[in-house]
């Protein structure tokens, strides 16, 4: 199992980074590299990279799988000898059998409907030097090259590698996260959770980003639940997944909106895992995570508000008869894009912490810090499921009475049960899809309030700087509030009890 933290390094840093790596006793070697899937993309569509690679004058064969974290990565390697001129091995798939990324190669094949073929393969030249940190020795890589694609393709179309790997080879990961988070923002690098199999699947596909992906349904290691630190570090890895690959893909200059509300999700569930979960063992989470987390939530927000929602009010609006508004883009000129909001020093190193978080155990140094056993574990998260609920149905009496500060809480507090809720389903009674399916329909009434009102104050200032089209925009809306309430009041009124986490040794 490998542990690394890889960066995108935007083109005009490089020279600087260059240089840095050569500040010690480096090694440059040429690599070039061939990859395999089948027909169908049996092993793309799993998470596994199978590849044989020329590396100086030596070919190695290596397969590559997902692991429980955003960190950590399984992967075996074999040597299959000297490289000759013109010629490479062909792949033995069987070779990695015993290992854990072999076993995963092996069943996507026989699922497979097809043979092994060469999809694409990498150009590149390869900087290493080892770098020593207190107890710890941590591999830096930098990869500068090329990715071309060859199957099914009508030319041979390319993408660049422009990237910065740090790999643990001995010592404790908060020493790699420290250097990862010092290196970052010293040139200015970003989070890339894009391997380089990835970028060669993106050429053979249609033009665009990977589409945002909902993370994997929870588990957890044992049940109903584990010991209060293993249940923090299975969390927050889960929001990771949510949060990982739409902040590569943004910071990289994805112009997506469902990237950006995905991303804005992922970070929500995080503050919520942070704020919840924090007394299952006081002391683990780092306050300093949080500002940044919030920062970034907040400036995506801003955009969000000023596209998905204008654009979906503008379009009710132009139904309803409104006459056309003047371009939001000299509004929009002095905002910051998403990437730039993204690639935040601060931002990147709260990540970066966070990600080394959810290792902790993988090393040998990564002890768990005291924390709630697995039964206290369970009667706290109980008892704060039931009070989250307590609050939320005392939020619903008298709600459009209730200023809109008031009503804007019970809706943050609903996320918050919902999250929660989530983050124990496997634990719970049966009666919790029944439960997260009741919140549903509050929720999103209560997003579409909050929508009108973010409109509301947009088009009162558009209006109160001059552009007189905007206040049919500002009447209509006032008119509408009375009809959002009530149907968040009805909404609410069909939210179930909360469900029950089963106690230890129950299924």
């Amino acid at each position: 199992m490998e542990i690394e933290f890889k960066f995108c390094i935007p083109p005009e840093r490089l020279a600087a980074v260059q240089a840095a790596v050569r500040r010690g006793r480096w090694v440059t070697v040429r690599m070039e590299a061939r990859y395999f899937d089948t027909p169908d993309g049996a092993l793309a569509s799993r998470g596994i990279a199978f590849r044989l690679r020329r590396e100086g004058d030596q070919w190695v064969q290596t397969v590559k799988a997902l692991g429980d974290g955003p960190l950590d990565r399984q992967e075996h390697n074999v040597a299959r000898g000297p490289a000759t001129a013109g010629t490479a091995p062909e792949p033995l798939p069987q070779l990695h059998d015993g290992t854990v990324a072999g076993a995963r190669l092996l069943s996507a094949l026989q699922a497979a409907s097809g043979p092994l073929a060469e999809t694409y393969g990498t150009e590149m030249d390869r900087m290493t030097r080892d770098i020593t940190r207190q107890g710890a020795v941590v591999e830096l890589a930098l990869d500068t090259g090329r990715v071309v694609a060859h199957r099914d393709t009508p030319q041979q179309a390319e993408a660049p590698i422009c990237e910065l790997e740090l790999e643990l080879k001995a010592g404790p990961v908060a020493d790699l996260a420290a250097l990862a988070t010092q290196w970052s923002a010293r040139h200015g690098l970003f989070l890339s959770t894009v391997s380089k199999a990835e970028r060669g699947e993106r050429l053979l596909a249609a033009p665009g980003g990977r589409p945002a992906r909902k993370p994997r349904p929870l588990t957890y290691p044992s049940l109903p639940l584990p010991p209060g630190p293993a249940l923090q570090r299975a969390v927050v890895a889960h929001c990771l997944q949510q949060m990982a690959g739409p902040a590569s893909d943004i910071a990289e200059g994805a112009n997506d909106d469902e990237q950006v509300h995905q991303l804005r999700i992922g970070i929500r569930r995080l503050r919520t895992a942070l704020r919840e979960l924090a007394p299952l063992a006081p002391g683990s989470f780092d306050p300093a995570w949080e500002p940044p987390l919030v920062d970034v939530f907040q400036q995506l927000g801003h955009l969000r508000d000023r596209s998905q929602v204008m654009e979906r009010i503008e379009t009710e609006l132009h139904a309803a008869g409104a006459p056309p508004l003047p371009s939001q883009e000299s509004a929009d000129a002095g905002q910051a894009t998403a990437a730039h909001i993204v690639r935040n020093a601060a931002f990147q190193g709260a990540l970066v912490g966070l990600m080394a978080f959810t290792t902790r155990g993988l090393d040998a140094t990564g002890d768990d810090p005291a924390g709630l056993d697995a039964q206290t574990t369970r009667r706290l998260l109980q008892q704060r499921l039931r009070a989250l609920h307590a609050q939320v149905q005392k939020g619903t009496r008298g709600f459009a009475t209730r200023t809109p500060q008031a009503q804007h809480r019970l809706r943050k507090r609903l996320k918050r049960l919902r999250y929660l809720t989530e983050f124990v389903a496997p634990a719970l009674d049966a009666h919790s899809a029944r439960f997260l399916d009741s919140l549903q329909p509050a929720l999103s009434a209560l997003g579409r309030l909050n929508d009108e009102r973010v409109a509301a104050a947009l088009y009162r200032e558009s209006a109160e700087a001059g552009k007189s089209n905007a206040w049919f925009g500002v009447g209509w809306l006032a008119g509408r509030q009375a009809l959002a309430v009530a149907a968040c009041e009805q909404a609410l009124a069909h939210v179930a009890e909360a469900p029950r986490l089963r106690k230890a040794g129950k299924r």
